[in-house]
């Protein structure tokens, strides 16, 4: 098993989190901030769109299973690359649609993974494509959200069209 990570932002990690769980070759999915400017940030501290954090996942999976390459796929597939700091009802920085690298190899695919994405869409792709600066852990209480909270009123109107999307376009990377 070679296992690698992917840290990726989509709007909101609940979200996020819930479709990468559901994938063949990957271990573990953690909601988290990355890339802001405050130190140890808490839940309450990002939701005021003032500490330059983006909520993301970290990505764990076994790159022998599913690649990187697949998982970008994934990731434009089901989240709006188009809108800046935005997705649906979720506005702010923290919600802005981002890939951070740690290598070359990952850069590189993120850029590759965008350029092909950017013909499903109409408007150009805001998606960021930057370094890995800082990443901190969610609280407990965000991870494995949806599997936990499948019935709140905002788990039911946003995760399940996304997982359709996934269920769509990658049934066969799911397990």
């Amino acid at each position: 098993m070679s296992k690698k990570e992917l840290i990726v932002g989509g709007g909101c990690f609940w979200c996020t989190e819930a479709v990468f769980e559901l994938l063949k070759g990957v271990s573990d999915v953690e909601s988290g901030y990355a890339n802001g400017d405050t130190p140890d940030p808490t839940y309450r501290d990002i939701c005021t769109g003032d500490t330059g954090h983006a909520e993301v996942i970290k990505i764990t999976y076994d790159d022998t299973i599913i690649t990187s390459d697949t998982l970008l796929d994934i990731f434009f597939a089901i989240h709006d690359p188009t809108t800046l700091n935005r997705q649906g009802a979720d506005r702010g920085t923290q919600y802005r649609s981002t890939i951070l690298y740690t290598d070359e190899e990952t850069q590189e695919a993120a850029q590759a993974a965008l350029n092909a994405a950017q013909a499903d869409f109409k408007d150009p792709i805001v998606t960021t494509i930057e370094p890995l600066k800082c990443y901190y852990t969610a609280e407990t209480y965000h991870q494995d959200y949806y599997r936990q909270n499948s019935m709140q009123g905002y788990c039911m109107a946003v995760i399940p069209p996304k997982i359709a999307k996934l269920k769509a376009k990658f049934e066969k990377e799911m397990t």
